[in-house]
């Protein structure tokens, strides 16, 4: 399956519900009150991941013609503030209901059992199975992969960064495509590595004050490209990478087009694309057109569902970097290359 492609649009910020409104399927197939969109930790205006699914949401709505919410996470929030989110969704007919993160893993589960004719979606997680949700999962590792290649092969000082907005499994993922990515291109290229916080609630992907603080940190080591797999916080390190004029490498949207980042983005050399703005909009496509997906549905990069933005110009300039990208891009998809997840 090849997903659409959402190219990000600016977004605000703020914990309140919006909503529109729009018309029926003129097919007659649809009869939902639109889709359902509630966001993971950092909230619309990330410039990131939450963005990407938000972009995805307003497309399907303008092109659809139907109606939506969607709705901001509150602080140290529980799994049951996320039950009741999804399930007073539910209840005011919105279809489908997407979960924006594994976060939403427990949520999903109880109350998709409850509407079984509604379609839930999860975005990052695999473990809920039921006939009327959607996992929707990405390979980051391999756009990792190709981030780790751009990274060691246009570092001038052999040394590099990762850092991880929460030390969990799923970021892992990020970190092993982008160290096997990198050593690919040079076994000796140094890495540093640093995870914000433990845990979500600590505000590992929603803090861009320790995503300076760690940026900085690196630099001063010697790191000259920082890969941030990191939400919100993501934008500290972009902002660090910029003062100090090294590279950055963006995450999950193409950051080099955000306007929040504008005055960054002549530093930003590329993102790590997953398209979850594309998954939300097939999902969406899928209910209004009377044939909801179930079961996973996985993004990689020989479907489109990964990939890794070009947009700088000054990326596009230094074509050595380019190549061996586009390479390790072919090898992956021909299945010469496999990438760890580990």
């Amino acid at each position: 399956m090849t997903m659409a492609v959402i190219a990000l649009a600016a977004a605000g910020c703020g914990k309140s519900s919006t909503e529109s409104t729009g018309s029926s399927s003129s097919s007659g197939k649809y009869s939902g009150k639109g889709i359902g969109l509630a966001y993971d930790i950092g909230g619309k205006g990330d410039q990131s991941f939450n963005d990407a699914a938000y972009n995805g949401f307003l497309k399907a709505e303008k092109d659809f013609k139907i109606g939506g919410r969607d709705v901001e996470p509150a602080d140290n929030e529980t799994d049951a503030d996320k039950v009741q989110r999804l399930d007073e969704l539910a209840k005011a007919g919105y279809n489908p209901i997407i979960g924006v993160g594994f976060v939403y893993a427990p949520a999903v589960k109880e109350v998709a059992a409850k509407y079984p004719k509604i379609t839930f979606g999860i975005i990052d997680d695999n473990e809920v199975t039921a006939k009327n949700v959607v996992d929707m999962v990405f390979a980051a590792e391999q756009s990792s992969y190709l981030a780790g290649v751009a990274a060691a092969s246009a570092t001038k000082k052999d040394h590099i960064g990762f850092i991880g907005g929460v030390d969990i499994p799923l970021i892992h993922t990020f970190e092993a495509g982008f160290d096997q990515g990198a050593k690919s291109v040079n076994p000796k290229v140094k890495i540093d590595s640093q995870y914000l916080t433990q845990t979500a609630q600590e505000g590992g992907f929603s803090s861009p004050d320790k995503g300076k603080a760690a940026a900085q940190g690196q630099i001063d080591a010697g790191a000259d490209v920082i890969y941030h797999a990191a939400g919100l916080s993501g934008q500290g390190v972009i902002q660090a990478a910029a003062s100090a004029k090294i590279w950055a490498i963006g995450v999950d949207s193409d950051q080099y087009g955000q306007s929040a980042l504008a005055k960054y983005k002549d530093y930003i050399l590329g993102s790590a694309l997953k398209n979850v703005g594309g998954a939300v909009y097939d999902l969406a496509k899928s209910v209004y057109e009377g044939k909801p997906e179930s079961g996973v549905v996985s993004g990689t990069l020989k479907s489109g569902g990964v990939g890794f933005a070009d947009t700088n110009p000054k990326y596009k300039a230094m074509t050595k970097v380019v190549a061996a990208v586009d390479k390790a891009k072919q090898d992956i998809i021909s299945g010469k290359v496999t990438v760890n997840t580990k």
